[in-house]
């Protein structure tokens, strides 16, 4: 298994001196290291001192340098006095970024710039434009900045990035025993589930969506922003299940979206009774899986889904240094006519070339390191509940319950990711997580081993309303990476003993 230049497994980016490192450290690193607890408040509350060190960040949060450089070229190309601009991969993701700003009342404008699209708006609407950049994820890649800005030219053509394109898609369409005319690309897993809410919402104008589970938080500020809203039931209860049959028996819905399994509580929505409920109350209604942790090598989403969404930026690239996502239709689906005629007009079809070819590289090997990944996940989550330091952990294996079974591959894995809580968390987890000789920061599915504070780091400005739907303000999440079985579990035991 190839590894990049730097190898984080034996030598991770854990000390304090490490702060604002991309990881992988490289220009195109989509992760940052937060190697202290006090790094990722400081994050939050964007202390000046903290935010100096960044060198990278995850691109739909932070602005990689490259990027605001592309931001600051485009300003001066295109901006008028109190104007703002965003770049995006293609002309259509500006036009729809302006649609999005003339909902607050500001108007703006989408221009075709330097092969690229750009978004020129009031400054006062820069937040909004923001927001958009963020929820719906069509970000320009740090590659495609570098290459724009003529600081790092493309070494690949047009045919060779069409080659990795159409390469990346044959491997999902394997994999996933779909056609490969079935499989979309999109700049980043966030832009996959953009597109197929905007499916959705354009086959059944009007129509709410439910968010089954807690979901990764800004799959659901998705469906709360756009569209006619989002019915969300994170099924803390068991009656939630009634109320979802009530719910389908007096609302027609434009779809029903979860995660298989959930991030970051690893659960998994009872699939068997979910298809039950569906076919007696209302069986037109697509549903859509996420199955980005367990992945395709796994698990089989279209079991059930009409539709399965992936990052791939996650385990199938697994290097941590290119963001795409992608959406594979069910062509047993009901709805597949309607929905691959969609895609087709509204899919971005190809990811830029520099990119494609680094993702193509990337995933040669991802069903091996998915293996190795799951099998170290579920070592460390063993080892973990069996501590007296640990309260809770959550695990596919035992949270995914009957519904992960259902559509778990034969000897397919649980995924790579899974969750702890401390006792004492709240005086414990900061030292645990100081000493703890890992990677620290945001993302998962890297080939070395990335742990995070998740619920401080995705909703900061929103802890009650978190713990009130069951996720614990401090836990711990933790993506498994390729390291030593042994030596993982050892440096899980000496932070432990902190």
């Amino acid at each position: 298994m190839a590894l990049p230049m730097t190898d984080l497994l034996r030598h991770p980016l854990w000390q304090a001196e490490t702060l604002g490192t991309p990881l992988p450290d490289d220009e195109f690193g989509v992760s940052v290291s937060l190697p202290l607890w006090r790094h990722v408040i400081g994050y939050e509350e964007r202390d000046p001192e903290v935010m100096a060190k960044f060198r990278s960040g995850y691109p739909r949060f932070c602005c990689p340098p490259a990027i605001g450089r592309l931001f600051e070229h485009a300003e001066r190309d295109l901006a008028a006095s109190g104007e703002r601009c965003l770049v995006f991969p293609r002309l259509s993701h500006a036009q729809r970024c302006v649609e999005f700003i003339a909902r607050s009342g500001s108007a703006g404008r989408s221009v075709a710039w330097q092969g690229l699209g750009a978004a020129v708006f009031p400054a006062a609407a820069h937040d909004m434009a923001r927001r958009f950049w963020r929820f719906c994820g069509e970000v320009v890649s740090t590659r495609q900045a570098a290459h724009a800005l003529g600081e790092r030219p493309c070494e690949f053509g047009e045919a060779e990035g069409h080659e990795a394109n159409l390469a990346i898609r044959r491997r999902l369409a394997e994999l996933s025993g779909q056609p490969v005319d079935d499989v979309f690309l999109f700049p980043s897993g966030m832009a996959a589930n953009f597109a197929v809410h905007r499916m959705l919402t354009t086959c059944f104008p009007g129509r709410k969506t439910v968010q089954l589970d807690f979901p990764y938080v800004d799959v659901l500020k998705l469906q709360q922003t756009f569209g006619s809203g989002v019915h969300f039931l994170p099924l803390v209860r068991e009656t939630e299940y009634a109320d979802l049959r009530a719910l389908l028996s007096r609302e027609p819905v434009a779809g029903l979206f979860c995660e298989a399994p959930s991030n970051p509580l690893l659960r998994c929505v009872d699939f068997q009774r979910l298809l039950e409920i569906r076919a007696a109350v209302q069986p037109g209604v697509p549903m859509v899986v996420d199955d980005t942790i367990a992945t395709v090598a796994h698990a089989d989403a279209l079991r059930v889904a009409d539709v399965v969404t992936t990052s791939l930026t996650k385990a199938f690239s697994g290097v941590g240094d290119v963001m795409a996502g992608s959406v594979i239709l069910n062509s047993a689906s009901p709805h597949h006519a309607a929905f691959a005629a969609f895609l087709r007009v509204q899919a971005d079809h190809e990811l830029w070339r520099g990119d494609a070819v680094a993702l193509e590289h990337n995933s040669r090997d991802f069903a091996a390191r998915a293996s190795r990944m799951s099998d170290n996940a579920l070592a460390l989550a063993e080892f973990l509940a069996a501590h007296p330091r640990v309260e809770k952990v959550w695990h596919a294996r035992t949270q995914g319950g009957d519904g992960y079974e259902f559509i778990r591959r034969e000897g397919g894995g649980y995924g790579c990711l899974f969750s702890f809580l401390l006792k004492e968390a709240a005086t414990v987890s900061p030292v645990v997580y100081d000493a703890l000789r890992v990677c620290k920061g945001p993302s998962l599915g890297t080939h070395f081993t990335l742990a995070c504070p998740y619920t401080l780091l995705a909703h900061y400005d929103e802890l009650d309303w978190v713990e009130s739907c069951g996720v614990p303000r401090h836990l711990l999440r933790v993506s498994a990476g390729l390291e030593d079985k042994a030596d993982l579990i050892a440096r899980f035991d000496e932070a432990l003993r902190a």
